[in-house]
């Protein structure tokens, strides 16, 4: 029988050797952190401040930056801090809070692109049923839906990751404590019911992938069928770069999460880590609202109006 230890703290993955690679290491997520808390605070100040963006669109994109900010904020300044002060330790509830955080958010994100991914198809497909299919109580509820879900796998995986015996020590190889990672130092056969529940949220996720898909290839149908090459162009550069996203992180996040451990290395799961949790919350301020003519009147205004008030 192996032996069963028990934990009070886990160690995180170490960046680096010397001071100045982990400098460095700080100095990327240090700005990466910035520019999501920046242009997911700018999307948040927007929408709640302009009457004119109390749309369900805007309504769900302001979800989204919620979402967003939780999520990158879950995982980069711990290692941040830890990369500053050389040191790798978590404590274990420090850890348990990661996981059923990282899982939370980024499944209500998940669910909330879904639910965008729908908004946009009956805006585009059926935009006479618009007002009845996508009125301010249906977007509560989808709301309510996403983040509820979102919740209630995060207590079974969380519930279920914690309550297996580790035996395999406490250093976890990835930057923020996740799930493949832990399940790692469990012992044989106990981490089957983790990989059940993760196989049928998984499962979930790439259902609401299929839905995004089907709903984009019902959009450009549509598009295509616009006599006006400015109203397909527009479009276009609106979907494509929600599919990319989209597509990203749910290739990286399966990866990362279904992946056999025979082709676990610690830098590949780095890499496949930081494109679905971090590089998002990054990116969807950019490819959501900076393209986004509405928006960026918006944030001129929030400008404009700070500006003069500090004159």
């Amino acid at each position: 029988m192996p032996n069963i230890t028990c934990v009070s703290e886990f160690l995180l993955l170490a960046f680096a050797d010397t001071r100045e690679l982990r400098l460095l290491h700080f100095g990327l997520f240090l700005g990466i952190y910035l520019a999501a808390l920046l242009g997911n605070g700018l999307i948040l100040t927007a929408v709640a401040c302009d009457h004119r963006l109390h749309t369900p669109m805007y309504f769900f994109l302001l979800n989204l930056a919620l979402l967003d900010l939780g999520c990158i904020s879950t995982t980069l300044p711990k290692a941040m801090a830890n990369a500053l002060w050389d040191t790798r330790a978590i404590s274990y509830q420090g850890c348990a809070a990661q996981v059923f955080l990282s899982v939370f958010l980024i499944l209500s994100e998940f669910y909330v692109l879904t639910i965008m991914a729908y908004d946009r198809y009956v805006a585009i497909c059926k935009p006479l049923h618009y007002g009845s299919l996508v009125g301010s109580r249906a977007c509560a509820q989808m709301a309510a839906a996403a983040w509820g879900s979102g919740f209630l796998n995060a207590v079974l995986h969380t519930a279920t990751t914690f309550s297996l015996p580790l035996c395999q020590g406490n250093a976890v190889d990835q930057f923020f404590c996740e799930i493949p990672q832990i399940l790692k130092l469990s012992c044989s056969d106990a981490y089957l019911r983790e990989v059940g529940a993760l196989v049928y949220s998984v499962s979930s996720v790439f259902g609401c992938f299929v839905f995004i898909v089907v709903s984009y290839v019902q959009i450009f149908r549509a598009v295509l069928r616009m006599p006006s090459e400015q109203g397909q162009h527009k479009a276009f550069s609106t979907c494509l770069p929600h599919l990319a996203v989209v597509s990203m992180t749910v290739s990286t996040g399966m990866f990362a999460y279904l992946k056999p451990p025979s082709i676990s290395s610690p830098s590949l799961d780095l890499v496949v880590a930081v494109f679905y949790s971090v590089v998002p919350p990054a990116l969807n301020p950019l490819i959501y609202s900076m393209r986004n003519q509405e928006i960026k009147d918006a944030v001129r205004k929030i400008f404009l109006y700070v500006l003069l008030h500090h004159q």
